[in-house]
Parts: C-alpha cells; sequence; structure tokens
C-alpha cells in the first residue's frame, strides 16, 4: 500500500523533511520522534549515490511516507552524474518509496521516470523551481498544464516571492488544481509555506537540524503553526 497516497486521501496538510546521508540511523530515530509526516530522501545530496548505498539509505527510512528527490543542478540540487546514471537511480529507489519527485525540465528521462514510478505504484511529482523570480500566472499555468500532460500524480511549484503581488500568483495557481505543491521561496514566501496548505498544497517542506532553504520555518515552529492553523493535520497527528 502507497501509505503517501492514503494521507493525501484524507486531505490533511502534510509536512515533509529533508534528509541526506549524514548519520541516516540517527536522522531517522529523530524524525520518529518528532513524527514526521514525510521524509523527502535528497539522493543529490548524498557523498555517495552508488545503487547499494542509496538503497541502505531508503531503507533506514523504512516506515515512513518516503518521496526520493535526485534534483538536478539545473534546478538547484546538487547531482554530478549523467542523466542516464540518475535515471538508473530513479528505477532502483522507485520500488521502495512512496514518490519520487523529477523536474519537468529533466525532459531527457522524464516519461522513464513516471513509467517507473506507475510500475511500481509510486506517486510522480513534477517539479518546477525559479529561483530567480515568480513567472507571470499564464506561465505557471502553462507549467502546471505540461507537467500534468507528462502524467504527473503531483504538480509541485516552487518560486522566489520577491512582492504580494507573486504569492497572489502563486496562490491564484494553486486554486485552480488540486493536485499541487506551492511554495514561494524567500522571505516575502515563508507565509506561503504555512497558509497555502489551507487552501490545497499538499506538502510544506521543513528542516530538522540542518540549514534551511530560502524561507523555510524548522519543523518544530512548522508543526507548530500547522496545528494552531489547520485542525485536520492536529487531528491526524493525534
Amino acid at each position: 500500500m502507497n501509505t503517501l497516497r492514503a494521507l493525501f486521501d484524507t486531505g490533511a496538510p502534510l509536512v515533509a523533511v529533508s534528509f541526506d546521508d549524514r548519520d541516516v540511523a540517527r536522522a531517522a530515530e529523530e524524525a520518529g520522534a518528532a513524527r514526521v509526516d514525510v521524509a523527502e530522501i535528497r539522493v543529490d545530496r548524498f557523498a555517495d549515490t552508488g545503487t547499494a548505498h542509496v538503497l541502505r539509505q531508503v531503507e533506514a527510512f523504512k516506515g515512513f511516507p518516503t518521496l526520493a528527490t535526485i534534483r538536478s543542478r539545473a534546478e538547484g540540487g546538487f547531482w554530478q552524474g549523467s542523466d542516464e546514471e540518475r535515471l538508473d537511480l530513479f528505477r532502483a529507489v522507485a520500488p521502495h518509496v512512496d514518490a519520487v519527485d523529477v523536474e519537468l525540465s529533466s525532459r531527457a528521462i522524464l516519461d522513464d521516470v513516471i513509467a517507473t514510478a506507475r510500475e511500481h505504484d509510486a506517486l510522480a511529482v513534477v517539479s518546477f523551481h525559479d529561483f530567480d523570480r515568480t513567472p507571470p500566472l499564464d506561465d505557471l499555468r502553462a507549467t502546471a498544464r505540461d507537467a500534468r500532460a507528462a502524467g504527473a500524480d503531483v504538480v509541485k511549484i516552487s518560486t522566489v516571492a520577491r512582492s504580494r503581488d507573486d504569492l497572489k500568483r502563486l496562490c491564484a495557481v494553486l486554486l485552480e488544481g488540486d493536485d499541487l505543491i506551492v511554495i514561494g521561496m524567500g522571505e516575502v514566501g515563508t507565509a506561503s509555506r504555512i497558509l497555502f496548505p489551507a487552501l490545497g498544497s499538499k506538502i510544506t517542506y521543513t528542516f530538522l537540524g540542518a540549514a534551511p532553504t530560502s524561507g523555510q520555518l524548522d519543523f518544530p515552529e512548522t508543526s507548530r503553526l500547522m496545528r494552531l492553523f489547520h485542525p485536520d493535520y492536529g487531528r491526524r497527528e493525534s
């Protein structure tokens, strides 16, 4: 059974924490104690991306809903290898996780990653990141449309928000679908990480004991605010 799909079906917002391969046993223990909803396994940040090592790290998070991400350098990730090697890793981890995240811009492997997810009953998160700006609304709509056409189960859109108008555009695209994760990065975007889940954004991302990405709150604060503003989160958590 895909546990992440089951959580999505409850309609409650989820909080994800990203992990690399540093002291994974301790990290998994801390995640369990904190009651993390989703473990995002950031394979592109691993010191060792050999298949056997990666699968051992995935195994450490057995029992958590898991999302495997191998982020391309073109969209802010740290992947150093070829697309072919990245596809091989997606194929290796897909049977062992609940979801995989691949960028819409990764056209060379996009179809194969989605097909691999389907084969193993994993969700396909098709993502788009812009670290410079929030594009016009029509462009955001086109991105969401293209990701769905490619076969996304969930569309993730994450852009830098520099103004209230940027947040309004992100909010507008979020309200037009029920299969979205939408995030505004940066200081202005911080509000989106707590408020957008109330409008249907499926996951908000945070961190435990590591440096955040732009605009993130740590897990304890994120969890506190989610319980405060989202009764469904507190009821599901209890």
